[in-house]
């Protein structure tokens, strides 16, 4: 398959799987507003921080570094050999959320059961949850690496959702459950979520029509489970150092991405009640996010790392597709630049106001405006880091993600200083500030991974980061505009002036995309071309 070929799917992969996030995630979105009315902001803190860090640990420890290994621009492996190694998350699994467990219930600060009960049961569930969803990796990684358009977004959606019901359901009518709600709901997801995937491959290659899908490595169910290969060896070793070098990787990067939340956990340097309220304006101002970046990301990364060989450099590998790389690359810079300072630009003005009509008093009043519009500028830079590190990350050597180890490690040990610190100087909104200096250090350490990638080339993807003067120019006027709106209209003013206040924004918004699409033309033949194309490819129906 051709690069251009590779490119296609890897559009399609996130044009699709952008259109139903977002139809889904605005479903679970309406549902967890009316959830949040009936909550004290104790529950929410420790569900949504501490007993949702000890799943997500969990995961990320047993089966990141699986995943990225698994995912590299291999073209001939065995296929059984990889689906050996990726069983073996399963109890890497079991160990972590033992382990983790364990300090959850000894070491940590326990909460009051009358104003969070049945915490120990909502430990072990939310540990349960993480090794039931393991037992779906092979699942995913074969759909991952053979792109299969939709299946993973409805399988994520379509059990968010569910979760999202019952929850409700349970808030509304069993609200004395207390986390019982939460940790049942959250087992139930995660069965869900690996029955689509087991239901899905059963159907496929029980199906006639499997044998024609030749591009596929196994033909029975069966084929999926542990088993012995035709060279005996059980895994690939190659397969397993990289998975190695990714698993120190992945370690730090887990600091990083959860580093508030272990700040907040173990140093205790907020409350449950102001720990609730940061996760939830956290998860508001993530929404952008998950929802366009982190499927452009997934998708794109699976395009370099099939497209680009890690061990060679630019001007050794094929130049077609070292040429439709870097083009993809500055595309994907400047989209994301573009939708993070429209974020930016707007999300202030507009921060209490979403604030109120999503949770009411309990987020618009205090630091929850504050904590929304610092979080809107910290989305600009999680977009272009998204998209920076994709790339750096499929095209590494593995000598070079070694090396990427150490500054991991570096930025883990700042960040979890500079958290603290910075906390107890400004409160939560120092989690924000320390997220946006490690990230910027982040993203000049992929910027010159690219830079010294490409500079034997002709090619020049770090153009992407630049606009034009005229485009500037509005994004500046609009946020004047809509700052001045907000002083004069919202949000005490009543329904008539929000609604007016809104209506400036829309038309600044507009004002803004029009400039956009009369200035960045080669961004906007990008967009036509590739997330255009028609579907003729698509492996699920």
């Amino acid at each position: 398959m051709g690069s251009r070929e590779v490119l296609g799917q890897a559009a399609r992969l996130a044009s699709s799987g952008l259109i139903l996030q977002v139809l889904f995630r605005l479903i679970t979105f309406v549902l967890n507003a009316f959830i949040l009315r009936f909550l004290s902001k104790e529950i929410v803190g420790v569900v949504n921080v501490r007993l949702t860090l000890l799943y997500s640990t969990t995961l990320f420890l047993a089966r990141e570094a699986f995943r990225r290994a698994c995912l590299s621009g291999v073209t001939q492996r065995d296929w059984s050999q990889t689906l050996n190694l990726l069983w073996l998350t399963v109890p890497l699994g079991v160990f972590w959320s033992l382990f983790l467990g364990w300090v959850w219930l000894q070491l940590l600060e326990v909460p009051d059961p009358h104003v969070v009960p049945h915490y120990a049961t909502g430990v072990v569930l939310f540990g349960l949850s993480a090794v039931v969803e393991l037992l779906g990796e092979p699942f995913w990684v074969l759909a991952q690496a053979h792109m299969f358009v939709k299946l993973k977004v409805i399988a994520e959606s379509l059990s968010v959702i569910l979760k999202s019901i019952l929850t409700a359901f349970l808030v509304l009518w069993l609200p004395h459950w207390g986390l019982y709600i939460f940790s049942l709901a959250q087992l139930f997801y995660t069965t869900v979520l690996v029955l689509c995937y087991v239901i899905y491959f059963t159907k496929l290659l029980g199906s006639p029509e499997s044998t024609k899908l030749q591009t596929l490595p196994v033909s029975r169910i069966t084929d999926l489970l542990p088993n012995i290969t035709r060279s005996g060896a059980l895994i690939n070793w190659k397969e397993a150092k990289l998975t190695w070098s990714f698993f120190k990787q992945s370690f730090l990067k887990q600091i990083l991405t959860e580093g508030e939340r272990y700040v907040m956990t173990f140093l205790n340097v907020l409350n449950f009640g102001d720990q609730g309220v940061y996760d939830i304006v956290n998860n508001l101002g993530s929404l952008v996010a998950r929802l366009i970046f982190q499927p452009i990301e997934e998708s794109f990364y699976i395009f370099f790392a099939k497209v680009l060989e890690r061990e060679k450099d630019a001007t050794l590998q094929k130049q077609e597709d070292v040429a439709v790389a870097a083009a993809v690359l500055e595309s994907l810079l400047k989209l994301a630049l573009l939708a993070g300072l429209t974020i930016t630009v707007f999300g202030f003005a507009y921060s209490q106001l979403a604030l109120d009509i999503y949770g009411g008093a309990m987020l618009s009043s205090g630091s929850g405006p504050v904590l929304l519009r610092s979080y809107c500028f910290y989305v600009l830079l999680l977009a272009i880091n998204g998209v920076t590190e994709c790339f750096t990350f499929a095209a590494m050597s593995k000598e070079e993600v070694d090396r990427y180890n150490f500054v991991m490690l570096a930025l883990s040990s700042s960040f979890l200083v500079l958290s603290y610190l910075l906390t107890r100087w400004c409160g939560s909104v120092g989690f924000i500030l320390a997220n946006c200096f490690n990230m910027g250090i982040r993203i000049t350490q992929s910027l010159c991974f690219i830079h010294r990638y490409y500079r034997r080339s002709p090619h020049r993807p770090l153009a992407g980061l630049h606009l034009s003067p005229v485009l500037l120019g509005t994004f500046a006027l609009g946020g004047g505009v809509t700052a001045v709106s907000e002083v004069f209209l919202c949000c005490e003013q009543g329904w008539p002036a929000r609604l007016a206040h809104i209506a400036v924004g829309a038309f600044c918004l507009g004002a803004t995309l029009g400039t956009a699409f009369l200035t960045e033309t080669k961004l906007i033949h990008f967009l036509r071309t590739q997330l255009g194309v028609p579907r003729r490819t698509d492996k699920m129906t």
